[in-house]
């Protein structure tokens, strides 16, 4: 049987970091297009992302573009075009959450569900692999045991993220930047509502506790777990960030590249890598050097878990100094300070076992230092800190050359030269092991050529160019793509559709009504208006829960009346507790 094949997904905010996160391991990389990305400002042009493509697939490495916003009808002939230009280019498949793509004129490119869709059940995974869709994103809430039971039913890959920043809401189910701002999550345009400081207050007014940051979760890291989501049925494993910077990028990437190579060695016979070269990497990759709020494994082993938000700030809290010798001169620092708040400041020097700030604050003794910005590491980062080779083995025959890689593809040449009787021993592995800047190194190589001829250097390197230019272009002549699957005939799991499903054109309620759907409501952002009383966003985090008032625990004496509202500064959103499901509802005020 086939070893299975494991994908590492990086993001790219740019060509660069796409790049870098190729020459680190990953084996795709997702990035947004011009337009229609749910990072807005992560947009790239197509000639960078066909640069992407043209570097990735030397390695066999994907390239995914995020075309994962709604979309209105005005805009059905610009994403139609913008598809066929990304298909054009190389593209792998692109990233969607609207459904009124799958009836638009695009050609066969390979469709992935986009974590905006909403994929927590198996019943709506099912439906969208028989709708055609080659990938499913799944939502990041779900539990190992949710995840087996999606993975059991569908026979296409499964992704899940495992690093970076959380969404509190379901994500594609949150409106609440859109209810505050105008401006939409589900157009790219999330003004992070949930990194803001909030009061919990009851219906009276009663304060129950004061300016924290409610919905701003730690972030997650499951670098830890990654077996058990591949025991899990998960096939691609997927980090978020399309607006970090490089840095984090190729951090990151390192960590979870290293941690599948260690996985693979102890089962070469269950996996593989789903893309190719041996990848050096010249640091040791370390999570807590990059941005972070703190780190949490979510709701993956625990359906009530504890501790999930970063309720004293929204900022990176770094790494945890153990130690102040280890600061160096020009490292950021922070701490809380004697009012609660994350301050921060830099490091003139160390002295004495003290640590001198650059400018005076005061830092409250046995305070926890953090290292939020490490300039040792910043510089190093800034180099070049990897190379990605492709493994080449050469057969010197005496009438022709043999050239084979790792990626199967194999290329012949004739060896028609003149040759001399030779007086000395010619090093022929020498010469072909010289492949300078080219993605190639030599990892066996056999001689059987008579040991009475030579050949001159020139003319053999002459061979060993042409050797790598066939191999460049029979591995682009070869590289398999793959396309959009068929659309079946089958009913979606609901006959009714709210705003909080995000129909946003005539296209994408054609798909639906033709998958058995009644009733539709205009997605909110279609609508242009929203109610008081509506859902804004539906989470799987309490703040009961992390208050340590959960209503189901014993003992929780309930000192305060319902309805709970979380007040910010202009206005204030009801909770709504459904306890029963274990899921906090946010409402419009």
């Amino acid at each position: 049987m086939m070893p299975k094949s494991l994908e590492l997904l990086s993001p790219a905010s740019n060509a660069e970091t796409a790049i870098q996160a190729i020459l680190h391991g990953a084996d795709a990389v997702y990035i947004g297009p011009p337009s229609h990305g749910a990072r807005k400002s992560a947009s790239n042009s197509l000639e960078d992302i066909a640069r992407v493509v043209d570097f990735a697939h030397q390695f066999r490495t994907k390239v995914y573009a995020t075309v994962n916003t709604i979309i209105y009808d005005s805009e059905v002939k610009k994403v139609e075009s913008l598809i066929r230009d990304l298909y054009i280019i190389g593209v792998d498949a692109i990233i969607v959450q609207d459904m009124g793509i799958l009836r638009m004129k695009i050609p066969p490119i390979s469709l992935h569900a986009s974590t905006q869709c909403d994929i927590r059940t198996p019943e709506k995974a099912k439906f969208l692999q028989d709708c055609g869709f080659s990938q499913l994103v799944l939502a990041r809430e779900l539990t190992l045991n949710e995840i087996r039971e999606i993975t059991s039913v569908v026979s296409i890959p499964v992704e899940t993220f495992v690093h970076g920043a959380l969404c509190v809401s379901y994500s594609g189910r949150c409106h609440a930047s859109y209810a505050l701002t105008g401006r939409s999550a589900n157009r790219g345009e999330c003004a992070q509502i949930c990194r803001l400081p909030y009061s919990l207050i009851d219906s009276e007014g009663k304060v129950i506790s004061a300016n924290k940051y409610f919905l701003s979760l730690k972030d997650f890291n499951i670098s830890s777990n990654l077996e058990d989501l591949i025991k899990a049925g998960v096939r691609s494993f997927k980090i978020e960030g399309r607006l970090k910077d490089v840095g984090y990028v190729k951090n990151i990437t390192s960590v979870y590249n290293n941690q599948l190579n260690k996985i693979i060695e102890r089962n070469p016979e269950e996996y593989r890598r789903g893309s190719y070269g041996e990848v050096t990497i010249n640091f040791n990759p370390k999570a807590e050097k990059s941005f972070n709020r703190g780190f949490t494994t979510y709701f993956l082993k625990n359906r009530n878990p504890l501790r999930i938000a970063s309720l004293l700030s929204p900022k990176s809290q770094g790494e945890l100094i153990e130690d102040i010798r280890e600061l160096k001169n020009g490292d950021g620092i922070s701490f809380y300070d004697r009012n609660g708040e994350f301050t921060g400041v830099n490091v003139n020097r160390i002295e004495d076992n003290r640590i001198i700030p650059a400018r005076k604050v005061d830092i409250p003794k046995r305070s926890e230092i953090y290292r939020t910005s490490d300039i040792k590491w910043d510089k190093l980062l800034s180099r070049q800190t990897a190379v990605r080779k492709i493994n080449l083995d050469i057969s010197l025959e005496n009438t022709h050359i043999i050239a084979k890689d790792e990626r199967g593809v194999q290329v012949i040449l004739p060896l028609d030269l003149n040759y001399e009787e030779a007086n000395k021993p010619m090093d022929y592995q020498g010469i072909f092991s010289k492949l300078g800047n080219t993605i190639y190194q030599l990892k066996n190589f056999k001689n059987h050529i008579d040991s009475n001829r030579f050949y001159r250097n020139s003319e053999l390197s002459t061979i060993r160019r042409k050797l790598i230019e066939w191999l460049d272009k029979t591995n682009s002549s070869t590289y398999r793509y793959d396309y959009r699957r068929k659309e079946e005939n089958i009913q979606f799991p609901s006959i009714t559709l709210d705003y909080k499903d995000n129909v946003a054109n005539k296209l994408a309620e054609n798909f639906y009504k033709s998958h058995g759907v009644k009733k539709i409501e205009k997605a909110l952002e279609v609508k242009s208006y929203i109610n008081k009383g509506d859902v804004v966003m539906t989470t799987r985090h309490c703040v009961l829960r992390e208050l340590g008032l959960c209503k189901k625990e014993k003992g929780n004496s309930e000192k305060f009346r319902y309805p709970l509202y979380l007040k910010y500064d202009k206005g204030k959103f009801r909770l709504d507790f459904d306890c029963k499901n274990c899921e906090m509802k946010v409402l419009y005020e």
